[in-house]
């Protein structure tokens, strides 16, 4: 019998993720609507967050999964200081990058620069802290910086779409560093986007439409700043996102724990005094 990690290898998965695609955009209004009504009833969505809280008010799936939420609905500290999710969702694993590893789940450790796809970059973060959120389907889909920063460039990374459930996370081993991913890379931190099985595709806010599927390693020069919060991208269904500071530059929130429910603009940890000046 096949195991959880060998039935998601032989699953065609970018076929799949790519039907999903062509069924999130159809605008067919008997389709879209059925797919927004069925979705949102099964896995609970709470619409009432979102500045547009019926599934009629909705062209296509992908309109409705990359709802925005109402003004203020996810108030931010008032300190600056105070780094915040970039995402809703679960807190998946933290810590601090230990000689060049993060923690995947109980038995599985992936390295940064496999993550990151760039040896010179992964060593920023060594000794560093870092935050993985996993994006449930019934979550919130778009992503914001979790600090002010500069976003210098961003890596385009092409691979597989593992589903990135606790049960993949704990099966399919460097699951985060196979899957197609979007690293952004500021000056201040990394953010990286990770695709996964169903994502029909990876936005950036400062683009006018899906950029993945990505076909080949692809560097973009950036140079734009964010505010804290500001939106960066959205998933086209749900996935996970890994944030990573350097070393000493943010000490992790003491009531951060695995499992633990975390919305965007929550606290997830505060910025040295050194950074702060910055």
């Amino acid at each position: 019998m096949l195991s959880l990690a060998g039935l998601s290898q032989a699953l065609p998965t970018q076929a799949i993720s790519r039907l999903a695609g062509v069924l999130g955009r159809t605008e067919i209004r008997p389709i879209s609507l059925a797919l927004v009504r069925a979705f949102a009833h099964h896995y609970g969505v709470d619409l009432s967050e979102a500045e547009r809280a019926s599934p009629e008010d909705y062209g296509s799936f992908n309109d409705f999964f990359t709802r925005r939420l109402k003004p203020g609905v996810r108030p931010l500290p008032e300190d600056e200081r105070e780094v915040v999710s970039p995402a809703d969702g679960y807190v998946s694993q933290f810590g601090i990058v230990e000689e060049g590893r993060l923690l995947q789940a109980k038995g599985h450790r992936f390295t940064a620069a496999a993550l990151l796809t760039d040896v010179n970059l992964a060593r920023r973060y060594e000794g560093g802290a870092y935050v993985t959120i996993y994006l449930s389907p019934r979550d919130y889909h778009r992503v914001h910086a979790p600090a002010a920063g500069r976003l210098e460039r961003t890596i385009e990374v092409p691979g597989r779409l593992f589903p990135v459930n606790e049960g993949s996370q704990a099966s399919v081993t460097g699951l985060f560093c196979r899957n197609e991913r979007l690293v952004c890379d500021f000056d201040s931190y990394a953010l990286v986007f990770v695709g996964a099985l169903i994502v029909a595709s990876i936005e950036t806010a400062w683009s006018d439409g899906p950029q993945s599927p990505y076909r080949m390693r692809l560097e973009r020069r950036a140079g734009m700043h964010f505010d804290r919060a500001e939106e960066v991208g959205r998933f086209l269904l749900g996935s996970t996102v890994i944030v990573l500071f350097p070393r000493d530059a943010v000490e992790l929130d003491a009531g951060l724990k695995p499992s633990m429910p975390i919305r965007m603009g929550q606290c997830i940890g505060l910025l040295t005094q050194s950074q702060a000046r910055s």
